[in-house]
């Protein structure tokens, strides 16, 4: 997986322009059963991939945490909500909450997530590639093939399943 994660940038800057074309035609024409198709193809892409074993999301970059984020997980830490913003919080330039630091404070050596049953949102959602109207959220998804192997292997088995003129 260090292999992996190590060309993982470089692979996916190469294919940067051929995806960010194939996302321009996909948001312009997206076939009627899109859905479906990345339905299929994200769960045959996890059942080979174990996401314990990479973990690159929450090691290089974070979630945005919303409201009901921040009261589950403040709750399960049995504190209030301010007192977990100010510990693990902080707010981006897009006046987001993410985190502090990274790596993830709640990733252990082994790769789980201490706050896996309350996680965020975005952490439960990652890397977005089963999402309805998948082809609405592109620009995150040309972001996520850098972080993600899976992701990058889905577009690329995306690529080959839907054929656009």
């Amino acid at each position: 997986m260090d292999k992996i994660l190590e060309q993982l940038p470089r692979k996916a800057n190469e294919k940067h322009g051929e995806n960010k074309r194939f996302f321009t035609k996909l948001k312009k024409r997206p076939p009627k059963n899109i859905d479906y198709i990345m339905q299929e193809l994200h769960e045959a892409e996890f059942e080979r991939t174990d996401c314990l074993e990479c973990a690159n999301c929450c090691k290089t970059t974070g979630p945005l945490f919303t409201t009901a984020d921040i009261e589950r997980i403040s709750k399960f830490f049995r504190q209030k909500p301010q007192v977990f913003i100010e510990n693990y919080l902080r707010i981006d330039e897009d006046n987001d909450y993410v985190l502090q630091e990274m790596p993830c404070s709640f990733l252990g050596a082994d790769n789980y997530c201490s706050i896996y049953d309350v996680r965020p949102k975005a952490c439960r959602e990652f890397p977005h590639t089963d999402r309805k109207k998948f082809q609405q959220i592109s620009n995150l998804t040309l972001k996520n093939v850098a972080i993600c192997p899976a992701a990058f292997n889905i577009v690329e088995a995306m690529k080959e399943r839907i054929k656009l003129k």
